[in-house]
C-alpha cells in the first residue's frame, strides 16, 4: 500500500492549516505558497473535506479555510479517507477474490496490515501532529531553543 499526494498533501495542508489559523480562516494560496502545492490541487482537496464537514469557509475579503471542529478532534485517517484516498494494501480491494474468485494465500495478511494502518491512523490528531511541529521546531541544527538562548542538546 502506498499512499499518494492525495492523501499526504491534505494531512499537510490541514497541519498547515491548524498550525497558521484553527478557527479564523486562512487564505488557502498562503498554504499553497508555504506547502509548495498547487493551488488548484488544494482547491480539491479543501473542496473534498469540506463537504465531508472537516473544514468551513468564509466568503470574501478576509475569508478562506477554517476548522469546522478542534484539531484535536479530527483523526489522520479521517482526513485521508475525506479526500477518497484508499487505505487498502489487498490486491483485492478487500473483496477476497484475489485468487482466481477466492481469498489468495496471503489474503488475510493484508487485511490485518490495513486494519493496523487505519487504527495506526485514527489514533493520531491534526493537534498531535501540530504539537510535534512546535516540539521540532525547538530544535535548530542540533541545538535546543530555549528563549532564544542555544543549548546543546
Amino acid at each position: 500500500m502506498q499512499l499518494t499526494t492525495k492523501g499526504r498533501f491534505a494531512v499537510t495542508a490541514m497541519v498547515d492549516l491548524a498550525m497558521h489559523g484553527g478557527s479564523r480562516p486562512i487564505n488557502m494560496a498562503a498554504i499553497s505558497t508555504r506547502q509548495k502545492i498547487s493551488l488548484s490541487y488544494l482547491e480539491q482537496l479543501f473542496c473534498r473535506l469540506r463537504r465531508r464537514q472537516i473544514l468551513k469557509s468564509v466568503r470574501g475579503t478576509g475569508g478562506g479555510y477554517y476548522l469546522a471542529r478542534p484539531a484535536d478532534k479530527i483523526s489522520i485517517v479521517e482526513i485521508i479517507v475525506a479526500v477518497g484516498e484508499p487505505l487498502d494494501a489487498t490486491g483485492c480491494g478487500g473483496k477476497g477474490n484475489c485468487s482466481d474468485g477466492r481469498p489468495c494465500l496471503t489474503h488475510e495478511l493484508w487485511v490485518g496490515l490495513n486494519e493496523n494502518i487505519y487504527d495506526y491512523l485514527s489514533a493520531i490528531t491534526l493537534q498531535q501532529l501540530v504539537h510535534d511541529q512546535a516540539r521540532m521546531a525547538s530544535f535548530d541544527n542540533g541545538h535546543i531553543k530555549v528563549n532564544n538562548i542555544k543549548r546543546k542538546a
